[in-house]
């Protein structure tokens, strides 16, 4: 069973997007956060942003990149519940972080924080529904 089909069987909100947005919406985010994200490590990789700024955008991939294998591959509700409540606080820790260094990065990421404010409710909502 692929992605939407599993989106589908959850119990979902009135308010939950259909399953064929998701695509169209993660292929524009990962757009922005790999200039964004890039530019962070490029800062990094030339000495002008310390170990400590780069953390939460390294965390931050690895926690967005661990949803779907929980989320779909797993099934599990609580694991992805927790893992997006992971995302959140990394990305904006991110954001706090690269604010002094490179304020654009911020700024670029509001698109994805916005999204991930949405995406952590609609998780923790079909969590409870689907308990």
């Amino acid at each position: 069973m692929n992605e939407p089909q599993i989106y589908a069987q959850f119990i979902r909100p009135s308010w939950a997007p259909p399953g064929w947005l998701f695509g169209p919406v993660w292929t524009a985010l990962y757009a922005v956060i790999i200039v964004s994200y890039g530019y962070a490590g490029w800062l990094y990789w030339q000495g002008r942003l310390p170990f400590i700024v780069l953390l939460p955008f390294i965390l931050n991939i690895v926690f967005n990149l661990a949803f779907t294998p929980l989320q779909f591959g797993l099934k599990s509700n609580v694991l992805a519940a927790v893992d997006i409540l992971l995302v959140l606080g990394t990305l904006v820790w991110a954001l706090w972080a690269i604010w002094p260094h490179a304020p654009w990065v911020a700024y670029a990421n509001v698109p994805y924080l916005a999204w991930v404010c949405f995406a952590t409710v609609l998780q923790l909502t079909i969590t409870k529904l689907n308990w």
